[in-house]
Parts: structure tokens; sequence; C-alpha cells
């Protein structure tokens, strides 16, 4: 089953929800209580669901639609409530994939993710970003490396939408930021204090 991390503010209590996580679940004076689960409801109730994935864009689809997971951004995205997509989480918010097959995404954005053009792939490792100036995601971390595990991307820029370029054989499209939906294609719980403060930015927020 697809696991679907998600960022509450106060719908939970339990401590122990919180025994996984590190303690950048705390933003300043807000406790937010992070959550690992498939269900429908929980999914819909909290300020914040995180769509994380790894692996092909086909298969993460795939897996998407057997759990129903499509209609439920769809719904939240109806309803207002944000949403975060990491790696290929934000690969499946385009139009379509063209990895191996051409494989429709879930069409919250438009565009296509093709290859990188580059000597090496996959992308992997550590490597700087630019952000725009007004960017909130990124407040106080501009300047910072997130660490890539990838060969495919988004390359032309999201309109009406702070978009954050990265260099890599060519220029691709790191991050997107919108007021309901953003979304990296680097992996921020892999990046570091930089990654924590990134995830902080957002979950303050909510």
């Amino acid at each position: 089953r697809i696991r679907v991390l998600k960022i509450v503010k106060s719908h939970y209590s339990r401590t122990r929800d919180l025994a996984p996580f590190d303690d950048w679940c705390i933003v300043h004076w807000k406790a937010v209580i992070v959550i690992s689960s498939s269900d429908r409801d929980i999914c819909l109730r909290s300020d914040g669901l995180v769509v994380p994935g790894v692996g092909a864009f086909g298969a993460c689809m795939a897996q998407l639609l057997g759990v129903d997971g499509a209609s439920l951004i769809a719904e939240r995205v109806t309803q207002g409530k944000k949403i975060f997509g990491i790696c290929v989480g934000m690969q499946i918010l385009f139009t379509e994939g063209l990895e191996k097959i051409t494989t429709a995404g879930l069409g919250i954005w438009p565009g296509s993710v093709s290859a990188i053009e580059a000597p090496i792939l996959p992308h992997i490792g550590w490597n700087t970003v630019s952000p725009p100036a007004t960017s909130k995601l990124f407040a106080g971390i501009e300047d910072q490396s997130f660490y890539f595990v990838h060969s495919y991307a988004a390359k032309i820029a999201v309109p009406d939408s702070l978009n954050t370029s990265c260099q890599y054989g060519e220029s691709f499209i790191a991050a997107v930021e919108t007021p309901l939906v953003v979304a990296t294609q680097f992996h921020p719980e892999k990046s570091g204090s930089a990654g924590g403060q990134l995830i902080k930015n957002w979950a303050h927020s909510l």
C-alpha cells in the first residue's frame, strides 16, 4: 500500500505518533504532529498532506490509482487544502511522465516530465538551487544545497507559480510553489538541516 505522510496541527495529541520522527516536527511555538497513513479520512482532514514518491513515474501512478489516491488529492485541491509533493511525488503532479512510456499524471500543473540531458544519470548527490527572491519555502536557506536522486524532471516553468531551478547537464525545475500546492524534486528529508528548515517553512504555513 502507499504510505502517505501527513503533517497536522492539532487534530492529534498522542505523543507516540511523533516517535519515528525528528524534532523538526516542532515549528517554533506550534506543535506539528506527523502521522503516516493511507486512511482516506485522515488524509482529507489533515492540515497538510505530504505525497512522497520513489521509483518510476508509471509505477507510482499505478500504486496511487490503486488506492484511489488521485481522487483524494483532487478533492484536497478542490477543498483548498495544502499538499507537498516530494521527488516522484512532485513529478506526478504534472500532466504526463515520459519515463519508458507516456503515463498520464494528475494534471495539477501543465507540462511533461522527461529525461535529463546529462553525461551521467541518475543525478545523485548534493546540488545548489536558484529560488526566486520571494520564495517562502526557501526563506533563510536560499544558498544551501539539497540532495537529489533522479533521472527525470520537469523543465518548463509552471505558470503563475514560483519556480526554483537547478543545473545538472541542463536546467530543470527543482521546486514549485503555489499558495496551495508545493513540491520539490530533491529530498528535503535527506538534505540535513537545510531540508529540515524547508519542511519547517512549509509547516509554518499550515
